[in-house]
């Protein structure tokens, strides 16, 4: 019997409305009743949100699957914001099914800022050194008892290897596109890097739309659905989807990675940028998307190549 996970179905998503929204917070918690409800442009997937006033949000999981994390985020979100040098979400609320929505959901803190873009970075050394601090205290709070891999997660802090099948998925939806063989070249290499074996807390997405900008600066770190306990590699997948060379080298020397890691922080890159790519290679509309996603692809492939011929040059 294989010990690699199983991923399941996709999730089966429902839909939510603003109207829906104010009725699940006027039933539940009527001295906000008065506060005006209204969508968050982008999101997300995973949860419908929505501003309520001007200093809180309502997350809404779009899916069961997606809905495991609500007690997760309610139980150790407080915990880690003590032990955090940005600010994180902070749950005010959890509310109950009702009003035709099925599952638990949740009344958060807003924090300000605006979803990283590299052009809005003003420095960017100092930001990825700002990430690896940030990082680097989540992964040295006490991991004892703490929310293993599964499916509330998706397996993040677990083997590279649930993800295999996505893969050779999107290997075959490209077709021509990518190189295939060096692909597989660089997801091989970071299967078989070793991981240690020591727990540590990750966030799970470390994306740009996740990590929030104030005047060119970090100022905030959202939405940690996925966090658990595990192989923190999958939170340095952001080092070649968002940071320039100077600004990766600066990252990975203030969390002091090893190769392995660094190897299995490659292989997660490699995953996320290969589904953007097959995700937005059939949308004329993503064109953009898929030039960055391609370019990102590159990077990745290139840097092994590299590092090949570092080790054989005499």
């Amino acid at each position: 019997m294989s010990d690699v996970p199983d991923l399941g179905p996709p999730p089966q998503r429902v839909t939510v409305g603003a109207d829906q929204v104010r009725r699940l917070v006027a039933n539940q918690f009527p001295h906000l009743a008065n506060l005006p409800v209204k969508p968050v442009a982008n999101g997300g997937w995973d949860n419908w949100t929505f501003h309520l006033g001007s200093e809180m949000l309502v997350r809404l999981p779009s899916a069961a699957e997606y809905a495991l994390a609500v007690d997760k985020e309610h139980q150790w979100l407080p915990a880690l914001a003590a032990r955090l040098p940005l600010p994180v979400p902070t749950p005010v609320a959890k509310g109950e099914p009702a009003a035709g929505y099925p599952y638990p959901w949740s009344i958060y803190r807003w924090l300000d800022g605006d979803p990283a873009r590299a052009e809005h970075i003003a420095d960017p050394v100092r930001f990825a050194t700002d990430l690896a601090e940030f990082l680097a205290a989540l992964q040295g709070v006490d991991a004892a008892d703490c929310p293993q891999p599964g499916l509330h997660n998706w397996f993040r802090g677990g083997t590279l290897r649930t993800y295999d099948q996505e893969v050779e998925h999107a290997l075959a939806e490209l077709g021509d596109h990518v190189d295939a063989e060096l692909v597989r070249e660089v997801w091989a290499a970071a299967i078989d890097a070793r991981w240690d074996g020591v727990d540590r807390w990750f966030h799970g997405d470390i994306a740009p739309g996740n990590l929030l900008l104030a005047d060119g600066q970090l100022a905030a770190v959202i939405d940690f659905g996925t966090c658990g306990v595990g192989d923190p590699a999958c939170d340095l997948a952001i080092a070649w989807t968002l940071l320039t060379s100077d600004s990766r080298q600066a990252f990975r020397a203030r969390l002091a990675v090893d190769d392995a890691t660094w190897a299995r922080g490659r292989g997660w890159a490699l995953w996320k940028t290969l589904a953007s790519c097959s995700n937005a290679s059939a949308d004329p509309e993503k064109a953009e998307e898929l030039a960055n996603a391609h370019r990102i692809l590159a990077g990745i492939c290139s840097e092994l190549t590299a590092n090949v011929v570092t080790e054989t040059r005499p």
